[in-house]
């Protein structure tokens, strides 16, 4: 699966033009390599992904072409997240 859609199914990023800009704009990673929007996502992959000052860190442990919007973050485990990130969610 292509790594901006990966992102807007699991919904890492909410929609897929932001995704897709992310990826051109060198800000995602995937296994330590800038990626491009139509990168091949696999299982085991790695992504990181800078917005400002947060940085996520992400392993994929399954691809699917549609879910749930309850089911979709079973797609992926945070692997970290800045504190400043943390410390925001658990504000809202």
């Amino acid at each position: 699966m292509r790594l901006d859609k990966y992102l807007k199914v699991s919904r890492i990023i909410k929609r897929r033009t932001v995704a897709n800009e992310a990826c051109s704009g060198g800000r995602v990673m995937l296994n330590d390599k800038v990626a491009k929007p139509g990168a091949e996502v696999k299982p085991g992959d790695r992504i990181s992904i800078r917005f400002g000052a947060h940085l996520g860190v992400y392993e994929v442990l399954s691809i699917a072409e549609t879910v749930r919007k309850d089911q979709a973050a079973s797609m992926y485990k945070v692997i970290s997240e800045d504190e400043a990130a943390a410390t925001e969610r658990n504000i809202e």
